[in-house]
């Protein structure tokens, strides 16, 4: 059963990136971040309703929240100023940037191995944000570029926060929603609540298949199998593409896939 929850998290993440920019046409970041928040709020907050508590430990999500805000607010903007292809490339490069930030927060010491694996990596980063045009430094959007980069550092951040959290999942995400989406209504306000179907639609796929349902199924998968779930998530990025291409109809560049590649390689080569 893990092994089944492991492919169903793979697969929903992968149509969440075209997910995103399909969203975008119809609402501001702030707008698909207040929407997609509620959505995840209610959806925890029904697997939650029969051990609800309120509890000092709970006031951990205070900060948790605020990352989570965070990240998705440079997340979701980083894909408004990119094409999808692009952000998620960089996006991903968040397991490297976990093993950076886990030499001065964890005493980690890096090997020879791991510092070839995160060279190659963002090498690979670079390539994408450039779209090959390496050696001029031409890079497509420079704002979302770092934007997108940028959403890397806080994903591996509020990883390593929430790792050590040791609440049920139901009730840390819960906690986590509810303060991000006090954090994130004045947020909506500001920008304008949108009220349009499609838009609305595209944020509550967000909510439950970037942030909800997803969450739960990959949860239960680690706890199965984490190795088979963990090769299994290389996948993610090759099979965006593939729905970015038909569902969004861009055109995949060659510097994307080859960046890609040299990222999942380095992701591979430096893992501990």
């Amino acid at each position: 059963m893990s092994r089944k929850h492991a492919v169903g998290a793979v697969l929903l993440w992968s149509t969440v990136a075209s997910a995103f920019k399909l969203s975008l046409r119809y609402m501001s970041p702030f707008q698909l971040l207040f929407w997609a928040f509620l959505t995840s709020f209610l959806f925890y907050g029904f697997l939650y309703r029969k051990n609800f508590r309120i509890s000092r430990e709970n006031l951990r999500s205070a900060y948790l929240g605020f990352v989570l805000l965070l990240y998705y607010s440079v997340l979701f903007s980083a894909y408004d100023l990119l094409p999808a292809q692009e952000a998620q490339a960089l996006n991903y490069t968040w397991p490297l940037v976990l093993v950076l930030l886990s030499v001065p927060l964890l005493d980690e010491r890096l090997t020879a191995r791991t510092l070839t694996g995160l060279l190659l990596g963002f090498s690979g980063a670079l390539i994408v944000a450039t779209r090959g045009n390496v050696l001029s430094l031409d890079f497509s959007n420079p704002i979302g570029d770092a934007l997108g980069l940028g959403s890397a550092f806080i994903w591996a951040t509020y990883w390593l926060l929430n790792v050590r959290d040791n609440r049920r999942l139901e009730e840390k995400m819960f906690w986590n929603f509810a303060f991000a989406l006090i954090y994130a209504f004045p947020l909506a306000f500001s920008s304008g609540f949108s009220v349009l179907p499609v838009g609305i639609a595209g944020a509550v796929y967000v909510g439950l298949f970037e942030m909800g349902v997803t969450y739960l199924l990959w949860y239960r998968a680690i706890e199965g199998d984490v190795a088979f779930a963990s090769n299994l998530a290389y996948l993610v990025p090759f099979l965006s593409l593939l729905f970015i291409s038909t569902v969004l109809g861009e055109r995949i560049e060659v510097s994307t896939l080859i960046g890609l590649a040299l990222i999942v390689a380095g992701i591979i080569l430096g893992k501990r």
